[in-house]
């Protein structure tokens, strides 16, 4: 009995062992345009803790990356800056409905809001969303059309000029009108436009996420470029999830929750930081406390109805932005 015991024991060890190593080693992440540069930290800090592993990244507008998969691109997780794109992967079968239930913080590792970015010394003197309608104002921030950057911009205005003009539609639209007026032109990506701004010097000031004008700041330099940060704001959550439809045809599930759930360390939410996100950790948030300026910062619920009202009121075909970014 004992030695039928000790081969069956060896032999568990054994298709243990089998099985793990059959597991993938390699994980796809498809990402948001502007985010190459934190995932890029994030993967070497995840892989010096998980040798062997190898993290592939995709970066395009989110919209773009989730049809994408719908349309063969085999992705392990997706770290998008929109929730509309992960509701899109439910739609077609790729992601779980429940989705925002794997981690914490409605499965959004860190935040950011949309930010400005103008030239040194803030010649225009940008100071607020009401600077952008100014007529020597001009405007450069990706097309609402085919970035989640700039659905995040759209918003992030209408809900400025929902405060100033209490609520009266015709105003705030006419707000956001100017602000299209004043763009001149709209690349498909936030990282396109931030080229634009930057290396063509079209434009007053960029509209991005904080973390990407501090990055940009940071990289050439203050005495270029400085960020601007506005009296309000709104707040734009980075949700991750997992693509059950694939880590299941690959199964890379365990892996893609150990990525996922690294971005919720110490360790993770320390580089997120570093790159101009601000983070959920009370110690890593107090740790960088005094490179963040204070803002007040609304949520898609409380000022237009969640993410499903969205969609059908501002980005469905016909409704509102189609029709403000048909007019400009």
């Amino acid at each position: 009995m004992k030695r039928i015991m000790l081969v069956g024991a060896a032999l568990a060890a054994l298709l243990s062992t089998s099985a793990f190593a059959q597991e993938p080693k390699t994980l796809l992440n498809a990402s948001y345009d502007v985010a190459r540069e934190v995932f890029a930290a994030e993967n070497e800090a995840f892989v010096k803790t998980h040798p062997g592993v190898t993290i592939d990244q995709s970066h395009a507008g989110t919209s773009k990356q989730a049809r994408a998969i719908v349309e063969g691109l085999e992705a392990d997780v997706v770290t998008f800056n929109q929730v509309t794109d992960i509701d899109f992967l439910v739609k077609q079968g790729f992601v779980s409905a429940d989705w925002q239930k794997g981690f914490a913080n409605n499965a959004s590792p860190f935040y950011s809001f949309p930010s400005f970015l103008v030239r040194a010394g803030n010649p225009k003197n940008i100071k607020d969303w009401d600077d952008l309608v100014r007529d020597d104002v001009k405007i450069v921030f990706p097309n609402p059309k085919t970035s989640g950057n700039a659905r995040y911009t759209y918003l992030a205005a209408t809900a400025f000029a929902k405060e100033k003009f209490g609520g009266d539609d015709a105003k705030v639209q006419d707000f956001i009108k100017k602000v299209f007026a004043n763009t001149p032109v709209f690349d498909t990506g936030g990282r396109a436009a931030t080229t634009t701004f930057v290396e063509r010097e079209v434009g007053d000031v960029l509209i991005t996420f904080e973390a990407e004008t501090r990055g940009i700041a940071k990289q050439y330099g203050t005495d270029k470029f400085e960020s601007v940060v506005p009296s309000v704001s709104l707040l734009a959550e980075f949700p991750v999830a997992i693509v059950d439809k694939v880590v299941d045809k690959r199964g890379s599930r365990a892996l893609a929750k150990t990525y996922l759930d690294f971005l919720y360390t110490e360790e993770g939410q320390r580089v997120a930081a570093q790159f101009g996100h601000r983070v959920h950790d009370p110690k890593v948030a107090a740790e960088f406390k005094d490179q963040f300026p204070e803002i007040r910062l609304v949520n898609v619920d409380d000022v237009f109805g969640g993410w499903d009202k969205i969609q059908k009121d501002h980005f469905a075909s016909g409704a509102v932005l189609d029709t403000l970014y048909g007019s400009r």
